[in-house]
């Protein structure tokens, strides 16, 4: 399946499990058969409570993290964006076409999954810091 389908297969899916609050066994079944095990390991990170919303406060700004095994990633769900190794190695080579990490983070946001952590503006930065951190 090209870029654009599984892109497009994924977010109808969100789309509808946003209105109906619930993923069909139908819908994951179209999802396994395009994503495979990058959607086993999405369920999985969703099913441990990984995904992560930040908001910060006063100002609003919101961040998406994906608890991983080595570190937190940093998802920009809007821009399909992921700074996983696998976003960096496959993703761009355009090997598979989204990471596990960024499922995770938009089938949770559209179905509510996620948990939301406040924090101060101030830890911004510091934060924002590790996250961008490349691991070595």
């Amino acid at each position: 399946m090209d870029e654009n389908s599984e892109i497009q297969l994924l977010e109808e899916v969100c789309k509808s499990a946003k209105a109906n609050g619930k993923l069909t066994g139908l819908e994951l079944a179209r999802l396994f058969d395009v994503l495979g095990e990058r959607l086993v390991k999405a369920l999985k990170a969703l099913k441990e409570n990984r995904v992560k919303k930040y908001v910060f406060k006063p100002s609003g700004r919101i961040v998406w993290i994906v608890v991983g095994k080595e570190r937190d990633y940093l998802i920009f769900p809007d821009a399909g964006f992921c700074s996983c190794d696998d976003f960096y190695f496959r993703v761009l080579d355009r090997k598979v076409h989204l990471c596990y990490h960024l499922v995770a983070c938009k089938m949770g946001e559209a179905l509510g999954w996620f948990d939301t952590i406040e924090e101060r503006d101030k830890l911004y930065e510091s934060l924002m810091a590790e996250w961008k951190k490349v691991s070595v």
